[in-house]
């Protein structure tokens, strides 16, 4: 990211599964840029994938309720996880306070949300999962 002149801030990532990481200068990343055009094309295209996202997580923000931004993300985060081998349904792996920090609401308020969702058998909570029993709900909830 900041070869490519964005800031990482205090930003940081942590693999899931076992990882190779390479670091390259930004004279390297030039090279490589100019030296093969899909490179370039791949990278314009999770930057242009990025921007999308950033514009559809600011317009939830602005126009939409805190039940509205959680079942939201939960229907997001659903659609990119792997299902557990022998389960129908997806599983978010987010504390309360993880998710209401990507929503941009408290922790008090997530949970108050998601045990509203439970209540009325949409998901299942237990300690750092969130369980999608009812995707279409839930998608209806988002208000997409």
């Amino acid at each position: 990211m900041v070869l490519l002149g964005q800031h990482m801030y205090d930003n940081y990532a942590e693999a899931i599964d076992e990882a190779v990481v390479c670091v390259m200068s930004r004279a390297d990343v030039h090279k490589f840029l100019l030296s093969d055009p899909r490179i370039a094309i791949r990278i314009t295209t999770i930057l242009g994938e990025r921007l999308i996202e950033m514009e559809r997580r600011l317009s939830d923000t602005v126009f939409k309720s805190v039940p509205q931004r959680i079942a939201a993300t939960l229907c997001t985060l659903a659609g990119q996880q792997r299902r557990p081998f022998g389960s129908r349904h997806a599983v978010v792996a987010l504390t309360h306070e993880q998710l209401a920090a990507l929503v941009g609401t408290s922790r008090e308020t997530a949970t108050k949300t998601l045990n509203e969702l439970a209540d009325r058998g949409m998901v299942r909570l237990a300690r750092g999962k969130i369980t999608i029993l009812d995707p279409d709900g839930i998608t209806a909830e988002a208000g997409d």
